[in-house]
Order: structure tokens, then sequence, then C-alpha cells
């Protein structure tokens, strides 16, 4: 039993790079899987390189109002 909590442990040690750079990569729009194989091959140089890439995600100036709300001078008019 404790060879298996030992062996979980350190596995998720070893993956963890993998899924940072899995995650950091999702969360800037670039594809999750891709970036997590790659951070086998260089782990720690992927996440660095991910850190400092743009953001791919389109940026949205505020949410959408519903259809009957308008929007006048900053305020919100509902009808």
């Amino acid at each position: 039993m404790p060879e298996i909590l030992l062996g979980s442990i350190i596995i998720s040690l070893l993956l963890s790079p993998q899924l940072l750079a899995g995650f950091l990569a999702k969360r800037t729009g670039r594809n999750f899987w891709f970036r997590f194989f790659i951070s086998f091959l260089i782990p720690i140089i992927s996440v660095i390189i991910l850190i400092f890439l743009e953001d791919k995600n389109p940026q949205t100036e505020s949410y959408k109002l519903a259809d009957h709300v308008e929007k006048c001078n900053g305020t919100e008019i509902t009808s």
C-alpha cells in the first residue's frame, strides 16, 4: 500500500510541468495537448515560453446585454 501512494506522488510530481504547460496553453488560447506533449521534451523551457507568449484569446469589451436592455450614457435602461 505505501508503494502505491509513493508511486502516485512521484508520478504527479513528474507530470506537474506538463500539466502546468497544458493549462497555461489552454488559458492563453493554445492547444492543451500539443503543449502538454511538447513539455515532455523541454519541460521548464516550454512553461517559460508560454508565460511570455501573447494571449490569443479575443478580448471582449464587456458582457453582452439582453435584447430588451439598451445602454445609454453608461446607464442601463430596461424597457
